[in-house]
C-alpha cells in the first residue's frame, strides 16, 4: 500500500500514513509557465495506493485527476476526497445548470473512493465505482469531551445540522439541542435553543461546513445575549472564506474547532485515523 497525498492535503496523508505505520509517497508539484499543472509520483505504484487529496478549488480537482492517472499501473486505486468542491450544487435549482456535484463525481475514476461528510449522501451515487462517505462527528465529539467544558451543550443552528449534532453529542454523552426560529408577528422572529436553556453553560455550536461565517455569527451573538457562558464553534470543514474567521470572533466566539479535510489554522483535530480504518476494512 502506497499513502499519496494531493497538494490540498499533504499533512493529512502523512497523519494517515502514520496511523497506518507506512512512509507516506513523495510527489512533485509545479506548475507550467502557462499556469497548467505538474504532478510527478515520486516512486513506483504498487498493488493498491491510496490518493488522499480535497478539491476545494479547480486546481485542486485538477490535480487529484493527474495524480489518479499517474497510478495507471496500480492494481487497486483508492481516492480520499475529505472535502469534496461543487458539492452543493447537487440538483438543477434553475432550468440550465449543471449538476455539478454529478459532474464532478463522474470524472473520478477508481476503484473505491471515501468522502467525509459530504453535502449530501446521495451524491454518492453519481460515482461510476463504490463510494463511502465517512462520518467525523465522533472525533470531533471526543476533542469537544477533552476540553472540560462547563456544562456543555451541542447545538445545530438548524434542524438540517441536527444529525450531525446528534451523533456528535452522543458519543461522549453531552446533551444537544437546535435553534429554533419562531416568527412573532409579520417583523418580528425570535430565534432560540428549543429544548434547552443555555444559561451558564458552555455551547458548542456545531455543523458540517463553515463558509462565510454570516449565520453562525449571528447564532453566537444570539446564545451570549440569552447567557451562555463560552460558544464555541465545531464543523468538519473549515471553508472560512474571506473574513470568516474575524467575522466569528468578532461575535464572540471563544474558539474554532476543525477537521484537517481542509488544512487550516483552526484544524485542531484530525480524520487521519478515521480514513486509516476505512481502508484497512477492505
Amino acid at each position: 500500500m502506497k499513502i499519496i497525498g494531493g497538494p490540498a492535503s499533504q499533512a493529512l496523508a502523512t497523519r494517515v500514513a502514520r496511523e497506518m505505520n507506512i512512509e507516506p509517497t513523495l510527489c512533485e508539484f509545479n506548475r507550467f509557465p502557462d499556469g497548467e499543472i505538474y504532478t510527478r509520483i515520486m516512486e513506483e505504484p504498487m498493488d493498491e495506493v491510496t490518493i488522499i487529496q480535497s478539491t476545494a478549488t479547480d486546481s485542486d480537482l485538477m490535480a487529484l485527476l493527474l495524480m489518479i492517472d499517474a497510478c495507471e499501473d496500480a492494481q487497486v486505486v483508492n481516492v480520499v476526497i475529505p472535502y469534496m468542491g461543487y458539492a452543493r450544487q447537487d440538483r438543477k435549482f434553475k432550468s440550465g445548470e449543471p449538476i455539478s456535484a454529478r459532474a464532478v463525481a463522474r470524472s473520478v475514476s477508481a476503484d473505491r473512493i471515501f468522502t467525509v461528510n459530504i453535502h449530501k449522501p446521495s451524491i454518492l451515487d453519481y460515482f461510476s465505482s463504490d463510494a463511502f462517505d465517512l462520518d467525523a462527528s465522533d472525533v470531533i465529539g471526543k476533542h469537544i469531551s477533552s476540553l472540560h467544558l462547563k456544562d456543555p451543550l451541542i447545538v445545530a443552528p438548524d434542524i438540517g445540522a441536527m444529525s450531525l449534532a446528534e451523533n456528535t453529542a452522543n458519543g461522549v454523552g453531552i446533551q444537544y439541542d437546535h435553534l429554533e426560529k419562531t416568527r412573532l408577528s409579520g417583523d418580528t422572529v425570535t430565534i432560540k435553543t428549543k429544548n434547552m436553556d443555555v444559561c451558564g453553560r458552555d455551547v458548542v455550536l456545531v455543523d458540517d461546513m463553515i463558509a462565510t461565517g454570516g449565520t453562525m455569527a449571528e447564532s453566537i451573538k444570539l446564545l451570549r445575549s440569552q447567557g451562555a457562558s463560552d460558544v464555541y464553534l465545531a464543523c468538519v470543514h473549515p471553508v472560512l472564506a474571506k473574513n470568516a474567521v474575524l467575522r466569528l470572533f468578532n461575535a464572540g466566539v471563544r474558539d474554532i474547532i476543525a477537521t484537517d479535510t481542509l488544512e487550516k489554522a483552526q484544524s485542531s483535530v484530525s480524520v487521519a485515523p478515521l480514513i486509516a480504518a476505512s481502508i484497512k476494512n477492505f
